[in-house]
């Protein structure tokens, strides 16, 4: 419909991208300018910057590359609670990162229950921090992202391939070699770009795990010269280093993405002829639910106990990142609705890029920049939880923005010519049918934005003050004082917590059509 009358403005959505491209930008040109030196690279700089690359391209790799044994036996295989397992690779997305490391330092730490295993044949334990346990943390999290793509697209090679290739008598290896490795040549040097593409951004992981200088990201770096140094040029110049690294492993993603597929086919269910071997499609099965359940057990198994050791600060914590939480939602829906709407539009595809920018930015330098920018104006440390919720709207945006643009896409093309033909006005339009028809996608951005904001261990880090915290900062709090039993029940408050706001969200908008 581009070049047409549109149903929708875009202008709101222009509006808004460009109030993110000021905000992610002028943040960062406002760290720059108050930087009393211009700023240089250091050896502790090139180091973290080979760190950051070293630990990124090992994550995607070990990730992508394990997804794929995985993805192509749940392609095989039919069993009881596939439905179940599959949705369970959706988790660790919205699980709070320092959830998961809890978890997985009660699982794989030094006192951890592998370590005990070990320990009863009189081996060592098993030593996490360091390269290996970032590296660790990054395919917990990543693995099941790349094993949802790699399988969707085995899923949507047509069913008809598999049925000519079974009538010509073709066994499993020569399946594999003539239909699915064209299909991972195509899918997977995208999905290693997008999942290198996160792990540059890491924080919360290389600040729990890292376990020393030699272990630390281009984030990490940047919180450590705002809080031990508050060097604001080496900051920025970081920062502008990390968003340019990151930028382009998305354009990669993007560039790589695209691609021939194979074609329609019958929408037949996907059936498999070759059979392969059950035993090793069952072996990586286990494996991948077993290295996620783990450290979820451990979370709920130790912070049963230590939810009656909790101080009430962490009370008071978990009700302030509710609060966040909230605000950070709204924030993110009257930034990310009127954005896919002027996307839908098909005419302004340099707002959906502004969108992804969240993906490319600091937060930590957007929070620095915002706090640069108040300070003449009124005292930035009792506006902390606001810039949080600001900064973890716009982080999640991208996010958003991929939920919710294919809907609005699909609402503007379908009803959009028969709204202007009945000369609909584009308030009405955008009220009467176009919310109501993304009612589902707009609730499942919102629950993940919110799943997002309650877990997120970023800008609160860097300017809480003692007595104001988020649960995420307390539970780390907690972790710095070794009071590891409080800290696992406020792990398994977070927990519960982030998933109940995230169902609640998801299932209010698939209430109506389920009714």
């Amino acid at each position: 419909m581009a070049g047409r009358a549109q149903p929708v403005s875009p202008r709101p959505g222009i509006g808004a991208a460009a109030l993110v491209a000021a905000l992610i930008l002028g943040t960062l040109a406002a760290v720059a300018l108050r930087a009393e030196t211009a700023g240089g690279f250091g050896p502790a700089d090139w180091a973290a910057l080979r760190f950051t690359l070293t630990q990124a391209i090992l994550s995607a790799v070990f990730s992508a590359g394990l997804a794929v044994p995985v993805a192509r036996a749940l392609a095989r295989r039919r069993f009881r609670g596939r439905r179940a397992l599959i949705a369970l690779l959706g988790a660790p997305f919205i699980l709070p990162v320092i959830v998961a490391i809890l978890g997985l330092l009660q699982v794989f730490g030094r006192a951890g229950w592998i370590s005990d295993i070990l320990g009863y044949f009189g081996l060592p334990p098993i030593r996490i921090y360091g390269l290996h346990g970032v590296v660790l943390a990054h395919v917990f999290f990543n693995l099941p992202l790349a094993t949802r793509l790699i399988l969707q697209a085995w899923q949507e090679i047509p069913a008809e391939r598999f049925r000519l290739a079974a009538q010509l008598g073709c066994n499993g290896i020569a399946m594999f070699r003539l239909i699915e490795l064209p299909m991972l040549k195509r899918i997977l040097p995208g999905v290693l770009a997008v999942i290198f593409a996160i792990c540059l951004t890491s924080f919360a992981v290389a600040l729990t795990l890292g376990g020393g200088p030699r272990a630390t990201t281009i984030e990490l770096a940047i919180y450590q010269a705002f809080t031990y140094d508050f060097d604001l040029g080496r900051a920025a110049l970081l920062s502008a280093l990390q968003l340019t690294l990151t930028a382009v492993a998305a354009l990669a993603a993007l560039r790589f993405s695209r691609g021939d597929g194979f074609g329609a086919g019958l929408d037949r269910a996907l059936r498999r002829w070759d059979g392969g071997a059950p035993a090793i499609d069952a072996f990586w099965i286990i494996a991948a639910a077993t290295f996620l359940l783990l450290p979820l057990a451990s979370v709920v198994i130790s912070g049963f106990a230590g939810l009656f050791e909790m101080p009430a600060i962490v009370f008071r914590a978990a009700l302030t990142s509710v609060i966040v939480a909230a605000a950070s939602t709204a924030i993110l829906l009257m930034l990310a609705l009127p954005m896919a709407t002027a996307v839908a539009t098909g005419r302004y595809g340099i707002v959906e890029l502004s969108g992804i920018l969240g993906l490319a930015a600091s937060p930590l330098v957007i929070g620095t920049g915002l706090f640069i920018l108040i300070r003449p104006l009124a005292n930035p440390t009792a506006l902390a939880l606001p810039v949080t919720a600001l900064v973890n709207a716009v982080m999640a945006l991208p996010f958003a923005l991929r939920i919710l643009v294919p809907a609005a896409r699909d609402v503007v093309t379908r009803n959009g010519r028969l709204a202007l033909s009945l000369d609909m006005g584009r308030k009405t339009f955008f009220i009467r049918v176009l919310l109501p028809r993304m009612h589902p996608q707009i609730c499942f951005a919102a629950g993940l934005g919110a799943a997002l904001s309650m877990g997120d261990l970023g800008v609160i880090a860097l300017f809480a003050d003692p007595q104001i915290a988020t649960l995420p900062l307390q539970i780390y709090r907690l972790m710095g004082a070794y009071q590891m039993q409080a800290a696992a029940g406020g792990a398994l408050l977070l927990l519960l917590l982030s998933m109940s706001v995230f169902w609640l969200l998801d299932r209010g908008g698939r209430w109506h059509a389920e009714a």
